[in-house]
């Protein structure tokens, strides 16, 4: 299932760009003392998690409906 997979990797490059995001509002040198600064950390990290947690209901959801097999892993 090809858009399945194009879902998947769309989820996950949206999470390492908030990472990314959180990581550029962290290391900034002017927001040390900035609240809107550490307010823009905050909603990067949010979405972050949000997204991470939409990704694995998403791949339950395909789980449960029958799109995607799990296989052992070694054996």
């Amino acid at each position: 299932m090809p858009g399945f997979r194009l879902l998947v990797v769309a989820f996950l490059v949206l999470i390492v760009f908030n990472l990314g995001t959180a990581l550029y509002h962290l290391s900034s040198e002017r927001s040390r003392n900035d609240p809107a600064k550490s307010a823009r950390l905050v909603r990067a990290l949010t979405w972050r998690i949000g997204l991470s947690i939409g990704l694995f209901l998403l791949i339950l959801f395909a789980w449960s409906q029958g799109w995607i097999q799990p296989h052992r892993v070694g054996g």
